[in-house]
């Protein structure tokens, strides 16, 4: 059977009636900020106590994008008669931002917690080599981090929790229990 003259125009404005129909769903941005999800991933922020300049997440970087420079301080010793030691100090952290890809890699590796995902999203500049921030920028950024999600209390317990709670109760227990002998 062929297709009536016109049925295509009449389906199209259809399609348009509907929608001239429905509410806008258009955020005025600048005059309101926009309600974003718990897990945005806006820029990255540092948590410079936590960061040992371990190069992790610069290495891991597939577009390369993160400038770390430290050098190497010696600590006293401790005790007398101790040894000295030595420790990395971190003197440069950056992130280019023109080039990072938002991937998360970087908070990924990171084995000591030094790099969160921050909400924030408004960090435009209108010349492009003014996106490489250095750690004072990113360290801004660590106080916007929202808290991590409250622990489901339904789920079942950890199995690291779960061995260290059962070599602790079998500890006790014969801790507990009377030495031959006693009285």
């Amino acid at each position: 059977m062929a297709p009536i003259p016109g049925s295509g125009l009449a389906k199209g404005l259809a399609v348009t009636l509907r929608t001239m129909t429905k509410k806008t769903v258009t955020e005025q941005y600048p005059d309101v900020q926009p309600d974003l999800p718990p897990r945005t991933r806006g820029v990255i922020g540092l948590f410079e106590e936590n960061c040992t300049v371990c190069m992790l997440c610069a290495r891991e970087c597939p577009d390369w994008c993160i400038y770390i420079d430290s050098h190497k301080e010696t600590i006293p010793a401790a005790a007398p008669g101790g040894r000295e030691r030595s420790r990395n100090v971190l003197d440069r952290f950056a992130i280019d931002f023109s080039l990072c890809m938002y991937c998360g890699i970087c908070i990924e590796v990171c084995p000591f917690d030094a790099l969160f995902w921050s909400p924030e999203f408004e960090y435009a500049e209108t010349d492009i080599r003014d996106l490489t921030h250095e750690r004072d920028k990113l360290r801004e950024w660590m106080w916007t981090v929202p808290a991590p999600p409250a622990l489901d209390p339904g789920a079942e317990e950890p199995k690291e929790i779960a061995a260290a709670r059962k070599t602790a109760e079998k500890l006790a227990a014969t801790r507990a229990e009377p030495q031959e002998g006693d009285s």
